[in-house]
């Protein structure tokens, strides 16, 4: 199965995906909406990371919580107001945010 091009991903539906985030989803191997539906931001962002040898801005976890909002409720916020969440629960678990997210 070949990756959708950009123009005709599903992904760029949901709110905070645009170019960029497009081709981290694609790294990820996410190519649909649904597959975001089992994920958290938390894998994401940590596989993410284990991919591209990179540390990735804490921003990306909220566009990924965001749009893993999205794709579970269909409810379109933007990535910053997954900032406070993030900030909140680093605080609690600063290793792991999952754990307070669950």
């Amino acid at each position: 199965m070949s990756k959708p091009t950009q123009a005709k991903s599903e992904l760029l539906q949901l709110m905070n995906v645009g170019p960029a985030m497009l081709r981290d989803l694609h790294q990820l191997g996410i190519v649909s909406i649904a597959q975001l539906k089992t994920e958290t931001p938390d894998h994401l962002y940590t596989k993410l990371q284990r991919i591209t040898g990179v540390k990735q801005d804490p921003c990306v976890w909220d566009v990924f919580a965001a749009i893993i909002h999205e794709a579970n409720t269909g409810e379109k916020l933007p990535w910053w107001h997954w900032s406070k969440t993030r900030k909140k629960y680093s605080e609690c678990h600063p290793t792991c945010q999952q754990s307070c997210l669950a």
